[in-house]
């Protein structure tokens, strides 16, 4: 059985974005194309916010994004997730200004995925929220999925 993976919104814009001569923002875009094609080794998956936020801007960048989601499965937001999403917030796992990353992360734990991949360090993969989520998805009956980046997830194999 292969792993499930959620891939957030933050992948698909920089799989999509335009080329940049920022050194660190051009290495993520690299990583995640070489991610990308990796991503029959998994069971890849968005959510609907993911659908939504993509669609979002830019016209001609939206429709890349999309297009690169088509081949991806979507799994939807139901009140399993709202809820949990809502304990992320009022626990202060996610700020409060930031609903949408909590929803990620809900509709990921409760869709059983083994891994979020994302390249929001602000308020979903970095080492004080990863702590938060697992605890507070463990308290109310689920296994969180780790988070990682693509570069993390892939490691050595760049």
């Amino acid at each position: 059985m292969k792993q499930k993976l959620y891939i957030e919104t933050t992948v698909v814009s920089y799989l999509t974005s335009r080329k940049t001569t920022n050194r660190i923002i051009a290495g993520h875009q690299e990583s995640t194309k070489i991610f990308w094609r990796r991503l029959k080794d998994f069971d890849a998956f968005f959510s609907d916010l993911v659908l939504q936020e993509a669609g979002r801007g830019d016209p001609t960048q939206a429709k890349a994004r999309l297009g690169a989601l088509a081949a991806l499965t979507m799994v939807e937001t139901d009140q399993e997730a709202k809820k949990l999403a809502s304990v992320l917030i009022a626990e202060h796992a996610v700020p409060l200004e930031y609903p949408d990353d909590a929803m990620h992360i809900a509709i990921a734990t409760v869709n059983g995925m083994d891994f979020i991949v994302t390249w929001n360090f602000s308020h979903i993969n970095n080492p004080f929220t990863r702590m938060m989520i697992r605890q507070l998805a463990e308290n109310s009956g689920y296994i969180a999925p780790e988070i990682c980046s693509p570069e993390e997830l892939l490691g050595d194999e760049l």
